[in-house]
């Protein structure tokens, strides 16, 4: 017999069977149980998971790096795209609690109408009086803090004014009565103070709130196309107010104006970064958060072109207040126009480089070409020379007189090789000292 045919089983059927009345309670009865038994899971599983809730979250609280898991899963502040853009956060973050706003006010006369009635039977002639005097904003501009003791960096053409109130305005909106240390002579720098405040703490000892402070970068490693950040008090009315744009120039010669002032200034920094009306005077940034200019200039009329002094001019600036409490330059006394190969063309001069003595750019004569009583007269410089070289340096439009100039400080000894007619002589020269 195959396994798979094995005989059939009957097991006997057996049949249970309730009474009516039997079948119906015990169906209550089981309704019963099981409605009781899910009221009583429910809350053991209520006061199990709250148990395991808490075990669990004072075990992961105390997990390293859990919280700001948690944090970055469950914000939902914007989160910068790209590390530039971070960066750029980063600077503002840190820069401009540093970047105050200068208000200049003065004292000016406020007038009152009156009416002269020379024929009453016709007309009254409107007429004006003083009525006293009323303190008014007449400009404002940006500066930097650059020492915890209240130092600020601005522009010159900011604070020429002598007769108004300077008024220094934080990013906190704190107001400090200032003063103007020193103006640069020759570069569109100022150098303003302001005051700590001063406390007294719970030991009853004083002391004093020091200020926030921007870092200063090296501007000679500026490169083309690298990103700077502005920060200014753009129109005199948004405090700092951020652009961003890229250096796209440097070693630019400009002649700017501005509150009463024109003067040329060399060797800036070009930079299409946003600066407006009332941005002068704030700091340009790299992406370090390092000052590497002064903004200073726009061009009127251009899109997306503007000028900032490099922060390596004004270092020197800080240095003489700091030790001597004023800045000076070296000074030798003379007009001069650079020259360049249009003005060797159009005059037919010997050379193409040079300093030519008593000339302007146009190659026009200035009213006067040796400045009397300067060291330049005293070393027999005259008009229509042409100096050469300085200290064995090349005067080029590139490496101009002034620039070689400001490389030396009052006193110093320098020759000067010149060209006068088609002679070549060596002058000695004992540097004189310019002021502001």
């Amino acid at each position: 017999m195959s396994i798979y045919d094995l005989p059939k089983f009957n097991l006997p059927k057996i049949k249970v069977s309730f009474p009516k009345f039997l079948r119906s309670r015990i169906f209550g009865i089981l309704i019963l149980i099981i409605f009781i038994s899910s009221i009583f899971g429910f809350l053991a599983g209520l006061v199990s998971g709250s148990l395991f809730y808490l075990e669990l979250r004072d075990y992961l609280s105390e997990t390293p790096g859990f919280q700001k898991i948690i944090e970055k899963v469950t914000e939902k502040e914007y989160v910068p795209q790209t590390t530039q853009e971070q960066a750029i956060i980063d600077v503002v973050s840190e820069a401009s609690p540093a970047v105050v706003s200068i208000i200049v006010t003065k004292d000016l006369p406020v007038f009152e109408k009156y009416y002269l009635s020379p024929f009453e039977e016709y007309f009254d002639m409107p007429q004006y009086r003083q009525k006293g005097t009323e303190k008014k904003e007449i400009q404002s501009g940006t500066g930097f803090i650059i020492s915890e003791d209240g130092i600020i960096l601005t522009n010159k053409h900011l604070v020429l004014e002598e007769e108004v109130d300077y008024t220094v305005l934080t990013n906190d909106g704190k107001k400090f009565p200032a003063r103007v240390l020193a103006r640069d002579p020759l570069q569109d720098l100022a150098i303003l103070k302001i005051e700590t405040e001063k406390n007294i703490d719970e030991n009853g000892d004083l002391i004093e709130n020091k200020f926030p402070i921007v870092k200063l970068g090296d501007s000679d490693k500026l490169q083309s196309g690298q990103t700077v950040v502005a920060i200014g008090n753009a129109l005199g009315e948004f405090r700092n107010t951020i652009s961003v744009g890229v250096v796209s120039g440097l070693g630019r010669t400009i002649t700017a104006s501005g509150g009463g002032l024109v003067e040329t200034i060399e060797d800036v920094i070009q930079t299409d970064a946003a600066i407006n009306q009332g941005n002068s005077g704030g700091p340009l940034l790299n992406l370090k958060g390092e000052v590497t200019g002064i903004n200073t200039a726009t061009v009127l009329g251009a899109q997306s072109i503007g000028f900032a002094i490099p922060i390596n001019k004004a270092k020197r600036d800080i240095e003489q207040i700091k030790t001597f409490g004023k800045i000076v330059y070296a000074y030798l006394g003379v007009y001069y126009a650079i020259i360049n190969e249009d003005l060797q063309k159009d005059y037919d001069l010997p050379v193409d480089y040079g300093a030519w003595v008593g000339r302007n750019a146009s190659g026009e004569e200035t009213p006067e070409a040796v400045i009397k009583g300067s060291v330049a007269e005293q070393a027999g410089l005259k008009k229509d020379d042409i100096i050469l070289e300085f200290n064995n340096e090349k005067i080029t439009t590139d490496n101009s007189l002034a620039k070689l100039i400001q490389k030396c400080n009052p006193g110093d000894k320098v020759t000067l090789k010149i060209l006068r007619g088609k002679e070549e002589k060596i002058l000695t020269v004992t540097l004189g000292e310019r002021e502001e």
